[in-house]
């Protein structure tokens, strides 16, 4: 009889799963997931809408007015011509210095946040901490670049005062994004690694952070877009000259200063009321951002293969 019925469960169990699927979903929960599915894709459709109508709008009024002259001259009374060309440098340059700075930082302490820490009180402040230093306005953090880089460091109103201002900004960024995409390493990795003898650094090394690229990236990605983005700390402690600065002359990375595009579009939109200008400028950052970015994309799937 026990045989018997050992043979005859399955088979009950799988009556009653054909039972179950054969009884189709009432009405009104029916309703319910359609209802909730055309929401879901009316609200993907809206949000891709409105991006592509602000993309395409902007392209449409600033890329006619876009020439040779405007992005490979300077903004000059005497020869009558306006160029971005030092703003286009200024934002590269600020871009670059931020990103060599603040990643090996924040890649570096969210390693040791989610790998060395044993003081689980600790971290949990840490991560706070950050959590609280990402949502802080701008102009604070321009307010305290002004005091530490500016005055007290006698930088000045120079370009390495303003990416030094944005790595305090986007270090919490960073730390977040690469520690939670630290986290979602699946623990059989690194006992695996630890196993056949690597040390702890090589297995974080040639484990983890290959496993981790992806976030990495995106913190990175986020990072470039807050900095390219960003004009309250710039005008605080960057300046506001369109002059072409020579970052190769001796000093030349202490002293030079000058706008970003950012600035110059906020310049050439709210206190010129030069509209046409002020779109192209924005044609050009959005061109820089998504080079930037595709660049990282590009640079994040190298070190994951390798």
């Amino acid at each position: 009889m026990d045989e018997v019925k050992e043979g005859v469960r399955p088979k009950t169990a799988e009556r009653r799963d054909t039972v179950k699927e054969q009884h189709p979903l009432s009405l009104s929960r029916r309703v319910y997931d359609r209802t909730l599915r055309g929401l879901l894709y009316l609200c993907a459709g809206l949000t891709c809408a409105l991006l592509l109508f602000l993309i395409g709008y902007i392209f449409y009024r600033g890329l006619p007015h876009i020439t040779w002259e405007l992005v490979s001259t300077q903004e000059s009374i005497l020869n009558d011509t306006t160029g971005i060309l030092p703003s286009i440098l200024n934002t590269v340059y600020v871009v670059v210095v931020t990103m060599l700075v603040v990643l090996p930082l924040g890649v570096g302490a969210a390693v040791y946040l989610t790998e060395y820490a044993s003081n689980r009180r600790l971290v949990a402040a840490i991560e706070f901490a950050t959590e609280t230093l990402a949502g802080i306005p701008s102009i604070i953090y321009a307010m305290v670049g002004v005091l530490i880089f500016s005055q007290f460091m006698s930088l000045g109103k120079t370009l390495l005062a303003a990416s030094l201002t944005l790595v305090i900004l986007t270090l919490p960024t960073i730390i977040r994004t690469t520690q939670e995409s630290l986290k979602t390493v699946p623990q059989s990795y690194r006992e695996g690694s630890l196993g056949l003898g690597s040390g702890k650094w090589h297995m974080i090394r040639t484990v983890v952070l290959p496993s981790s690229v992806d976030g990495i990236v995106t913190g990175c990605i986020l990072s470039i877009g807050r900095v390219v983005g960003e004009s309250a700390v710039l005008m605080f402690t960057a300046g506001m000259g369109t002059t072409l600065q020579n970052f190769f002359s001796s000093g030349g990375l202490l002293d030079s200063s000058g706008a970003t595009l950012t600035v110059a579009l906020y310049v050439y939109a709210k206190e010129r009321a030069e509209f046409d200008l002020a779109f192209s400028v924005a044609v050009v950052l959005l061109i820089i951002t998504f080079v930037i970015n595709l660049a990282a994309k590009f640079a994040g799937g190298y070190l994951r293969k390798k």
